[in-house]
């Protein structure tokens, strides 16, 4: 059987004003992403997992920040994409994890509905899907509340 591990790293700055779309539900907080897209920094984090898993290349090569048909557009639809891509050349979610940093708003609470919607987004159980968030003390940009970043890795098989 073939496996194949992907990592994926994202970053927004965070403005007043903008919306907090993170794990595909809308987080309310005074403060949100500024993107193209929706600025989905979790599942921007978890399409480049998936993409770099299987060497095909980054989310901005397949979803470019500059092109009109991605303004606004919503991450879960990316998410889709990346994982039919992924499909496509033979492989299948075993899990993936991902770790937000952020030190505002507290995350927990929502986590279990990040997981669930992206378990089905995904067409996976949700036991594939694992997802953390931790502060980091008020230290860094994520803890002077200027943005937020994401860490994913997911593993594949051969179907």
């Amino acid at each position: 059987m073939s496996f194949r591990v992907g990592i994926g790293y994202d970053v927004h700055r965070l403005a007043e004003g903008e919306s907090l779309w993170l794990g595909g539900i809308l987080i309310p907080h005074h403060k949100g992403t500024v993107a193209h897209s929706d600025g989905d920094v979790v599942i921007h984090a978890i399409c480049d997992a998936l993409l770099g898993a299987l060497k095909l290349r980054d989310i901005g090569t397949h979803f470019p920040d500059n092109s009109a048909e991605f303004k606004n557009i919503d991450s879960k639809i990316l998410l889709k994409r990346s994982y039919d891509l992924v499909k496509g050349k033979g492989y299948e979610l075993v899990n993936l994890d991902a770790s937000i940093s952020a030190q505002q708003p507290r995350l927990t609470p929502f986590v279990p509905q990040m997981e669930e919607i992206m378990a089905e987004v995904l067409g996976v159980d949700i036991d594939c899907i694992s997802v953390k968030a931790t502060t980091t003390e008020k230290l860094g940009f994520e803890g002077r509340e200027e943005g937020i970043s994401v860490t994913a890795i997911v593993l594949l098989q051969k179907s």
